[in-house]
């Protein structure tokens, strides 16, 4: 954090200072999880449904901290005691960054239905490479993580990446307000969080919120292949820049400045393709496997060169990024040659769809090579899709006969309608099993041999991400 005392910030947010400790000390950052807290952290502590934050005040500051934000006063430490922590948060988050603009931090915003995380990493290690970059860890994307996020700002900050989530109208114009973007990246207008909006056009009114608010000399960064978003370009004074990959569909005359074009996939679906920059063009081979990462490489190349990154850095370094969050398209070869795809840490139909699209990719590359392949899919349900769900879900359950795959295992009672679905699209029945829990789940995945190729997906609440580092670790213990 930027030079700031317990006492300067318990005076930004107008807090009542009680206990003892020292105002003088300076804080290092902003931390709501006890369990994260180092020497120089501001513990900030929620009073949520299921657990109450102030009850880990005293462990916070035997770990370090030198105070904490607090509802209430709490006995053992220095309290900053206020009405809503939350907003204490941005305040702090938005004072942060305001300082650090003033010595020249840029700030690029980045939202969208899908993709924002791994978008997000793939242009933290793009900015890497021209200056010193902060960016959030996972998906910090709302009104608590982003203000976090902000408090790591320090002197030497060159690039912020600022990853915005909504759930609401006004969600992303609040984000904006603690972390101004100079350079604003809009990917897509998908249907995550349908029953929160209640339409798509909702939705790109929300996410339009992040171009409203550049400056006119900012850059607004738009995917040319999603016509709501490119229909953003009117609620924004700044510069458009343009972005697609072969196969979007275009508007007329549009010409985009960053494009992919020439794709190709390996045997595992990673993709290489060439990337034009301006009038430049360069051969990019990802690591990480999926067609659909080839929207989110190009959609960072794009907000990179909006910064200013030279294009062949830019290119050179998708060449060699990994992925930096848990749990998105993560690949792991198992014990007998099986394969397994751990992307647990969301869903909702498009991703679902991209999922399926590249398990599908794998399997036709191994049969094409002489490698028998069976395909299975593990998939929970898709939260927050609202009074739309069951007929998305057995959408996805099309999908899934439409990818050609041969087993499908449905975990709960919210996915059961991928079953209904694939039923009727003509799955045989004997080749779908619903489970009620993961642990049922798990003995239905006991054996996996070579040529298997497993797909575990749901929406992060519902937790399937252990499955997959169960099944990892029973690989790891069988070799």
């Amino acid at each position: 954090m930027i030079n700031n005392t317990v006492g300067e910030l318990a005076e930004l947010i107008g807090a009542r200072v009680v206990g003892e400790g020292d105002l003088q000390a300076p804080v290092g950052d902003l931390v709501y999880d006890s369990r994260s807290v180092s020497p120089g952290s501001l513990f900030v502590a929620f009073l949520g449904e299921r657990v109450d934050g102030h009850d880990y005040a005293v462990r916070a500051w035997q770990a370090g901290a030198v105070a904490a934000i607090t509802q209430r006063p709490v006995a053992g430490g220095l309290c900053l005691v206020v009405d809503d922590p939350q907003t204490a948060m941005g305040l702090i988050g938005r004072h942060v960054v305001a300082a650090a603009k003033r010595g020249g931090l840029r700030v690029i915003g980045i939202t969208g239905s899908a993709g924002k995380t791994t978008t997000k990493d793939l242009l933290a290690q793009i900015l890497e490479r021209a200056g010193s970059v902060v960016a959030p860890r996972e998906s910090m994307n709302n009104e608590i993580g982003l203000p976090v996020t902000a408090s790591w700002v320090t002197t030497d900050t060159q690039f912020l990446v600022s990853e915005m989530g909504a759930k609401g109208i006004g969600h992303i114009g609040y984000l904006c307000s603690i972390t101004p973007p100079d350079i604003g990246l809009e990917l897509n207008v998908g249907v995550a969080h349908l029953g929160k909006f209640g339409s798509q056009d909702a939705i790109a009114e929300a996410k339009g919120e992040l171009v409203e608010a550049l400056p006119a000399d900012g850059r607004a960064v738009l995917n040319a292949g999603d016509p709501r978003v490119w229909a953003m370009a009117g609620r924004t004074t700044a510069p458009v820049l343009g972005y697609a990959v072969e196969g979007d569909r275009l508007p007329d005359g549009v010409v985009p400045e960053v494009y992919a074009s020439a794709l190709a996939a390996d045997d595992l679906d990673r993709w290489a393709f060439e990337l034009r920059i301006g009038d430049r063009t360069m051969p990019v081979r990802l690591r990480i496997l999926g067609r659909h990462q080839v929207g989110n490489a190009v959609a960072a190349a794009a907000a990179g060169h909006a910064a200013g990154v030279d294009p062949q850095l830019i290119a050179d370094t998708l060449s060699g990024v990994g992925l930096r969050s848990h749990w998105r398209m993560e690949l792991h070869e198992l014990s007998g040659g099986a394969v397994l795809i751990n992307d647990a840490y969301n869903a909702n139909p498009p991703s679902m769809q991209a999922a399926l699209t590249t398990v599908a990719s794998i399997g036709s590359r191994l049969q094409q090579a002489g490698r028998p392949a069976r395909l299975t899919a593990v998939l929970g349900e898709m939260l927050e899709l609202g009074e739309d769900s069951v007929e998305l879900h057995r959408g996805v359950g099309r999908m899934v006969v439409q990818a050609g795959i041969d087993r499908l295992i449905t975990i709960g009672a919210g996915a059961e309608p991928i079953a209904d679905g694939a039923l009727a699209a003509g799955m045989a029945a004997d080749a779908i099993e619903r489970a009620t829990d993961k642990s049922a789940a798990a003995s239905l995945l006991g054996n996996n041999g070579a040529g298997d190729v497993l797909l575990i997906k749901a929406s992060r609440d519902v937790g399937l991400e252990t499955l997959g580092e169960q099944l990892v670790g029973a690989s790891a213990t069988e070799a």
